[in-house]
Parts: C-alpha cells; sequence; structure tokens
C-alpha cells in the first residue's frame, strides 16, 4: 500500500495535476498561530507542518512546495505528531467532529474516529511515545478524557472519564514518555494526573495550588511535563516559575501514599525568572522552556540553566519543534552559552548531545524562526497575519495578489511563483476591503478607522494624502472602469465617491460627495458603463432591499444625485449583484438573496425578469464575480463564483435552476470574508476572516463541464427534484392539476368540443401553484406570470399567453421555498408581531391577527378575508355537524369567532387555520 512504502520526501513527488473536482486547492497563506508548528524533516531541509483553518499544510520552506491534508470539516482545534514524526493526530471542533490520524510520508489519512466526542467536539491531544495510544479531551462545559487505540478498527475508546466542573478547563495533554498509560493535563488553575488500564474507567487525581502552598504567587498553570528521571512532573506557570510534582511527599507516611502517579504531590517552585512561561518541554536529559519574551532556555534536571536562545525580533513562543537528528559540528555550544555548563564529563557529553540540535519555534503573533543551536543564529521562515484577514484584491494585467489583515498588515505575493512581493504596516487601523484600479497601477485599501489610503500598486507607497470622509469602518471599495472615480461604503449606510484630479502634475483623488443610501448594511458597490456612452455607472445594494443608482455626470462637489431607487425583494434579503454576461440581446444585471434565489434584472427598468433556484450548500450565495475567460475556455461559455458562508464554488452560465451546473467545496469554515479571481480566470482566492488565512484555488471547468453533463439533459435534472421524480406520485398529481386547470380555462359545464392541449393560459398559474402546495404571495404571482409574458419580448417582440407542463416545472422548481415551508419563519412573525401570554407562550390577539391582514402588507379586503377564512374553517370535511351559514358577512363573523380562538400561537395558526402538518 502507499502507507507501507512510503519513505520521509516522497510527498512531494506525488503527481496532483489531474484531479476530478472543479475547484482545487493549491495553496495556503497564513496559519493558525494559536495551535503548534512542527518541524517534519531534519538536516538542512525545512519542512513545517501546521494548521490553516480545517487543512493541515506540510511546508517544504527551501523548495517552495506545499502538501494539504484535507478531510475535516470544521476548524481544527489541536493536533499532535508522533515522536518519529510520521504519526499526526488531528481533531476539530463543530457538527461531525472528527479524529483523523495521518501518516506524514504519504499524506494518507489511515484512521479517522468519528463522534469521539459529538456534542463539542476535542479541545486538546496527545500521542504515546510508542505512537499506538492517543488521549483526547472535549471541549463542553463537561469535558470528557478518552484513551483510544487508534491502530485498531474500533470506535470506541479504550476507557474514558468524566471531569468535575470544578477542576476547570483542561486544555492541554501529554502522555508520560516512558509509561503510556500515564499521561497529565491542565487547566489554568488545576493539574490533573491519570492512570488508565484497559476495560476500565480512567482513575485520576487533580492538585490544586494556593499562594499559602509556597507563600509565594503561583500563577496561572501554562503546561505540564513528565520528567525524564520517571519520579518528578513540571508545571510551568505565567509568575515564571516550574512547580515540582513528586510521587514520594516526604512529608507524608510512605504507607499512607498513593501509586504513582495518582499519589504525585507538588513538593516545590521553582523561580526560574520573572517572564511568564508558555512551553514546557522535556528533550531527553534536558528540560526546555519557552516565555512570554521570546527566550528558549535549556535547564538540567536539577533545573540549573545551561542555555539560552533569544532575539529581539522573538515575540512570545508558542511552540518548539526540535530536529531528530544531530548535527556534525564539534562544538555544541554557541559561545554564549558556555559559562551556564558544569557537569561532569559524562553529563557534560549527555547534554551535549541534547543540545546538539537544531529546532523550529513559533511565537503567538504569526512568525516562525528556525534556530541553528551552534551559531544561535535566528532566521525568520514564515509571518503571516495575527488577524483576521477580510481583504483580498488580484491585480488586472500581472500574477499579483494583495492581502490585508486586521492587523494592518499588507502584502503583495506573486501567486504564480508563491513568491512575496512588498508588504507594508499600517500600525492606526486594520484593513477591511482592496481594490486595483483597471490599469493596475493603484491599490486603494479601506480600513477600520474609515479611512481610505490609494498606493502605488508595486510600492505600497501612497500616491496622495490619507482620504478621511466615512463615519464608520471602511466595508466596500471600487473603482470605475476608466478609473476616474473611486466609490466606498461603510459601517454607516453611506457611499462616498471620489474623483481624479491632477495637482502640481500627480494624479490623487478628492472627495466628491456623500449620501446615506441606505438604512441597513450595504452589501455590495458596483461599477459600470452606460448603455449608450462610455460615461460609468455605479449601483449600491443593502438588506433594505433597496438598490440605488447614482448619476456620477450630474454629481457636484457634496451633493451626490440618485438617479433611481428600486426594491428588489418583496420578504427576502438581497446579498450580492454582479453584472450578467451578454448571454442574449437583454442585459441584466444579477442578484442572489438570503432565499438561495438568484434573480434577473433588466440594466435599465430594474424589473426583476427572471427568478431561478441558486445553489444550496448550507447557507446563502455571500459574494458573486464573474470568473474572467481563460484562453483555454470555450468564448461562448461563461461561470460564476461564489462564496457562501463557509464555501467557495463555481456555477456555469446562464443560470436556469440545474443543481448539476454548481459545485462548492469548504473554504473556510469560520466563515470566509472576501473573494477574488485572477486576471486569467485560472486562479480563486478565498480570504477566510477569523482563521488568519487565504486560501488559493486552481479552477478545472472540465470537470464542472463533466458533472453537468452527467446530471442529465433538458427535464431529468428538474423532474429529479420533484418529490419522487418523474415516476412519482406528485408528477402525476401535477399533470392532474395541470389538465384539470386546462378543463377549467374552457369551461367545466361547456356542451363544446374541447381543445386538446399542452398548455395552459397564464391566469391559471397561481391556482395550480397553490393547488401542489406552493402559496406565493401577490407580487411573487406577478413576477412569474411577467416572467412568461415577456420572455420573447425582447427577441420577437411579442407576449405569451399560455404555458406548457415542462416550463411550468422549471418556474415550479425555481420560484418555490428552496428550503419547502419553515415552521422557524411563522415562529418568528410571531415573535415580532405577538405577545407574551400569562403562560409565557408568543400568541396574537384575534382581532390583532384580522386588523394586520387587512391593514399590512398585500391588505385583504373584508370580503376577501371572510372568503378565505370560511374556506379554511368551514368547508374542511370531517367535520361535525352543520356547516355554519357563510353566505354572508355575519356568518363569516360567527364561524371565526366559533373556531379561532382569541389568543393564536403559531402552532394554532399553522395546523388549525391553515391546516398544515408541523
Amino acid at each position: 500500500s502507499l502507507v507501507w512504502a512510503a519513505k520521509p520526501g516522497m510527498l512531494f513527488q506525488k503527481d496532483r495535476e489531474s484531479s476530478p473536482h472543479s475547484l482545487n486547492l493549491s495553496w495556503v497563506f497564513g496559519y493558525n498561530s494559536s495551535l503548534a508548528v512542527h518541524n517534519l524533516m531534519d538536516g538542512e531541509d525545512r519542512v513545517l507542518l501546521y494548521v490553516s483553518s480545517h487543512t493541515v499544510v506540510i511546508h517544504d520552506v527551501l523548495g517552495n512546495r506545499q502538501y494539504h491534508l484535507q478531510g475535516h470539516a470544521n476548524v481544527i482545534s489541536c493536533l499532535c505528531v508522533s515522536e518519529d514524526k510520521r504519526w499526526v493526530a488531528t481533531a476539530d471542533q463543530g457538527p461531525n467532529a472528527l479524529i483523523i490520524v495521518w501518516d506524514s510520508f504519504s499524506g494518507v489519512p489511515v484512521r479517522t474516529i468519528f463522534e469521539s466526542h459529538p456534542e463539542d467536539g476535542v479541545c486538546a491531544i496527545a500521542i504515546s511515545q510508542d505512537a499506538k495510544y492517543l488521549v483526547t479531551i472535549s471541549a463542553g462545559t463537561v469535558q470528557r478524557v478518552c484513551v483510544w487505540r487508534w491502530t485498531l478498527p474500533t470506535e470506541k475508546p479504550l476507557c474514558s472519564t468524566e471531569l468535575r466542573p470544578e477542576f476547570g478547563y483542561q486544555s492541554y495533554v501529554i502522555f508520560n514518555p516512558q509509561d503510556p498509560h500515564e499521561f497529565v493535563s491542565n487547566s489554568k488553575t488545576q493539574v490533573i494526573f491519570y492512570l488508565w488500564v484497559t476495560s476500565a474507567r480512567d482513575e485520576h487525581v487533580a492538585s490544586l495550588l494556593f499562594p499559602q502552598t509556597f507563600r509565594s504567587v503561583v500563577g496561572h498553570f501554562s503546561q505540564s511535563v513528565f520528567h525524564f528521571n520517571n519520579s518528578q512532573a513540571l508545571t510551568g506557570t505565567s509568575a515564571g516559575k516550574l512547580v515540582v510534582w513528586d510521587a514520594v511527599d516526604p512529608r507524608t507516611d510512605p504507607k499512607e501514599q498513593q501509586v504513582r502517579p495518582l499519589g504525585m504531590t507538588p513538593t516545590k517552585m521553582v523561580s526560574v525568572q520573572k517572564e511568564s512561561l508558555t512551553v514546557l518541554q522535556v528533550l531527553e536529559s534536558c528540560i526546555v522552556t519557552g516565555d512570554v519574551k521570546g527566550n528558549v532556555k535549556f535547564y538540567d534536571g536539577e533545573l540549573l540553566l545551561l542555555s539560552l536562545y533569544s532575539h529581539s525580533k522573538v515575540g512570545p513562543i508558542w511552540s518548539l519543534s526540535f530536529s531528530t537528528t544531530l548535527r556534525d559540528p564539534p562544538d555544541a555550544f554557541p559561545a554564549r552559552s558556555r559559562p551556564f555548563l558544569a557537569r561532569d564529563s559524562d553529563s557534560s557529553n549527555s547534554v551535549s548531545l541534547t543540545l546538539n540540535r537544531n529546532f523550529i519555534l513559533s511565537t503567538s503573533d504569526a512568525t516562525v524562526f528556525h534556530v541553528a543551536t551552534d551559531s544561535a543564529d535566528f532566521k525568520k521562515v514564515l509571518e503571516e497575519a495575527k488577524k483576521a484577514v477580510s481583504a483580498i484584491a488580484c491585480h488586472p494585467q500581472q500574477t499579483l495578489v494583495a492581502v490585508g489583515s486586521h492587523c494592518g498588515l499588507l502584502k503583495v505575493w506573486d501567486y504564480q511563483h508563491t513568491k512575496y512581493l512588498a508588504s507594508r504596516i499600517f500600525p492606526e487601523a486594520g484593513i477591511q476591503c482592496l481594490s486595483y484600479d483597471p490599469e493596475g497601477y493603484f491599490l486603494a485599501a479601506g480600513f477600520t478607522d474609515g479611512s481610505v489610503h490609494v498606493l502605488d500598486a508595486i510600492s505600497l507607497q501612497s500616491s496622495c494624502k490619507e482620504l478621511r470622509f466615512s463615519q464608520g469602518p471602511v466595508t466596500h471599495i471600487s473603482f470605475s472602469h476608466n478609473s476616474q472615480y473611486l466609490a466606498t461604503a461603510d459601517e454607516k449606510y453611506s457611499v462616498i465617491v471620489y474623483k481624479k484630479v491632477l495637482q502640481n502634475g500627480c494624479r490623487c483623488w478628492e472627495h466628491l460627495a456623500g449620501l446615506d443610501s441606505h438604512y441597513k448594511p450595504i452589501r455590495s458597490i458596483l461599477f459600470g458603463v452606460q448603455a449608450d456612452s462610455n460615461e460609468p455607472r455605479l449601483l449600491s445594494l443593502g438588506e433594505d432591499r433597496q438598490l440605488v443608482e447614482y448619476d456620477l455626470s450630474s454629481s457636484i462637489k457634496d451633493h451626490l444625485v440618485v438617479t433611481h431607487r428600486d426594491r428588489v425583494e418583496q420578504s427576502a434579503v438581497p446579498l450580492c449583484l454582479a453584472w450578467y454576461p451578454q448571454l442574449s440581446t437583454e442585459s441584466f444585471i444579477l442578484t442572489a438573496n438570503n432565499c438561495y434565489k438568484m434573480k434577473l434584472l433588466n440594466t435599465t427598468t430594474k424589473m426583476c425578469r427572471k427568478t431561478l433556484l441558486g445553489p444550496t450548500y448550507g447557507s446563502p450565495l455571500e459574494k458573486i464575480q464573474i470568473l474572467p475567460k481563460t484562453s483555454a475556455a470555450d468564448p461562448k461559455q461563461h461561470y460564476l463564483v461564489y462564496i457562501t458562508k463557509d464555501k467557495v464554488g463555481l456555477q456555469i452560465l446562464p443560470v436556469d435552476g440545474n443543481p448539476h451546473k454548481s459545485s462548492a467545496f469548504i473554504c473556510h469554515p469560520d466563515g470566509a470574508s472576501d473573494l477574488a479571481s485572477s486576471y486569467d480566470g485560472r486562479h480563486i482566492f478565498t480570504a477566510g476572516g477569523s482563521d488568519c488565512t487565504v486560501m488559493k484555488w486552481k479552477v478545472n471547468l472540465s470537470a464542472l463541464d463533466a458533472a453537468a453533463f452527467l446530471g442529465g439533459e433538458d427535464m431529468i435534472p428538474f423532474y429529479n427534484l420533484l418529490d419522487g421524480g418523474r415516476e412519482g406520485e406528485f408528477f402525476r398529481e401535477l399533470e392532474d392539476y395541470f389538465y384539470y386547470a386546462q378543463i377549467c380555462s374552457q369551461g367545466v359545464n361547456t356542451l363544446e368540443n374541447r381543445q386538446v392541449s399542452v398548455h395552459i393560459p397564464l391566469e391559471e398559474i397561481p391556482s395550480v401553484m397553490r393547488a401542489i402546495g406552493f402559496y406565493p404571495s401577490e407580487e411573487e404571482i406577478e413576477e412569474m406570470i411577467n416572467e412568461v409574458k415577456f420572455s420573447k419580448y425582447v427577441d420577437a417582440g411579442e407576449q405569451v399567453t399560455e404555458i406548457n407542463l415542462e416550463d411550468f416545472i422549471k418556474l415550479y422548481i425555481n420560484h418555490r421555498p428552496a428550503l419547502g415551508l419553515s415552521m422557524k419563519s411563522l415562529q418568528r412573525a410571531f415573535q415580532v408581531l405577538g405577545y407574551d401570554n400569562e403562560k409565557g407562550d408568543k400568541v396574537i390577539d384575534r382581532g390583532d391577527l384580522l386588523s394586520l391582514l387587512q391593514c399590512r402588507g398585500e391588505q385583504m379586503t373584508e370580503d376577501e378575508l371572510a372568503q378565505c377564512l370560511t374556506t379554511l374553517l368551514g368547508r374542511r370535511p370531517g367535520r361535525q355537524g352543520s356547516e355554519p351559514d357563510t353566505s354572508d358577512l355575519s356568518g363569516a363573523v360567527a364561524l371565526i369567532e366559533e373556531e379561532i380562538p382569541s389568543e393564536i400561537t403559531a402552532e394554532v395558526f399553522a395546523t388549525d387555520i391553515l391546516g398544515l402538518p408541523i
């Protein structure tokens, strides 16, 4: 097998060019600095293993290559590496949390443990010295510790135990290297020692230290280890001290002492420094510490200092990883550490061998260093964003990508060669959004303090003075097609426009005007080109359902002119928009909403011309872009790239509701914040916000085209979206309703010869839709009818008056609720409109409900309301007694008062009034 034949270094020899997926992860920028970075290779090779979001990255720094271990659906919360650095165990937190053991030689996942801690996932994990056992600690309020023999094909742990809440949140665990049946964990305030036996529950004892124990400040615990003498354990603290735990307490009668490690007690506390200790490790015959000042210190077994490594540019140390092979130079110590050595020859030789190892250290500010112990040389290997990455932008003509983070770091990469080119730090505020101008000369950045910087695209130096006209963080920024205008949107719902001018022979931007265009968050701003001229066109879309268009040519200083303000949704919330490619005579704007629907709006009238089912991958589309054309692609074929809350995907255009024409992959489980496409359409970049990473995806359009072809042609994909498919009961029922509508349109009691047809009049669409369980609003009915009526108007100049069964099915699939009827949406309405009754239930008064139906939204007349309610209440089969007289309004009122309670809950409204199952 691949695992059996695997050898170190063979991982990067794999051919990964051929892939059946439409998007393939090819590079990851950034990593999770709260987890350890491990050194996998020895000697001159620098192969690092670290976690980026839900992906394990094996990074050959000198070879400039990455290999990605993908299998987690949630952000990886912890990892550990075996002593020989072959086996890597990772775990995550969230729904369907996994534990995966990887072979780092071949990249193969050799074991996956499902439902290890189904409630909350895993917060800490460790692997034994012999690499046979794993120990995990759950992340819940009530924590559970489990021991696993991962080489056995079982989903149950060998043993487990539940920890009491008073033990504190245990966040670190490690095995005893000399006995895999012992391990220790710690929280900030307590240390727990464990002894486990197969087919038995863990035995454990927790120890709590108070300042009175040693009459000095203890501080918070960071990490614990077993001493190499196998009789003691050590715990580092935030007060710069090491707590020594001993199996034998000289103050206790030997007969009363428990079996080690359950009898471990704190015997002394050694103050080794003032700074907080963050890392504690045992390396053969040395004890190694790392602290918040960036110092790495080596101690002998008696905690006497042997060597010190430090550098002024190193921040708080988060992890240390040592080479497993020794260096060749004869002098084992840097000159600065020789004075600390005072040992006999045997001990000195042992310590010398231990110290004769290079190591990798990572810091909490997302920097990784390689340290050569012979020269005390610190060489920076990685420096990444230490706060959320919310902004990315691709150069319009070159293979450059700009990445901005909330820590103020702006970096530009050549993504073709994955080479870092330039960077700049803005210490005053974080970068929220980025945009290159269409010519690629300038890079505009919007900041969290409301400022805007226009920078040279290569040097990143400011091309003009800082622009500060936004009252809140800038969320969107964009240039016009001719680079004459720059527009921004901010969290205060304002759109601000800047205009390019010449000052002293230099191009710069000055404030033109701003406007509070929306009363809810702005989701997108979009520049375009006027149809009858080359003048720029600017639109903004907000969660207030308003699409606002501005007249830039008529706008003057401090006065931004609005030409149109259109409501594009009735109840859904629009989330993003883009210019639709010119696939027909008519021009469209494409929008996507939170109900998984996409709409085509006429670019001039803003009339909704088509509603279509969008990708349904767990969350709605958050951002969309038209993928630039690639030289290899069919010039007539267009594609859409999008991100949802946690996925990135591709969609074949034109959009028609066919689910096989789209695909999506998890990119950032904690939330994707931004999206960018390379100028040639070959790569897509996603930013992960809080996970501090940017991922580069290679586009494989032929794989998406093949998947769409395999999904079926013509009506096959749409038949499969119906309950039961083409041969199901629902389809037969739909056919019956459809042909019954034909009979109704010709008159049920007519004696004339009937016209056999495969069409029904457009006026019958609402009746058939309601008959099969879709209840559109009056506005939705109007949009459906207009969609069919004007489908041929632009091309042929004629209106359609009837619809066939196949087109009706497509109309139904695209317009019906994507996720079906939801009781939750009804309950939310009652939360807003109702009040709490004596039982604590959310209810609406009967009179208030009738008033709302007549006065709010699509208002019903008194006669319409009476007819609807009497139909729902008075003519339901199986009702006892005679039906009430509903021929006049008084009869309807009597029926309503008799059948509808004075206080109505959401459940009563759904079941007793509407007759729907919950």
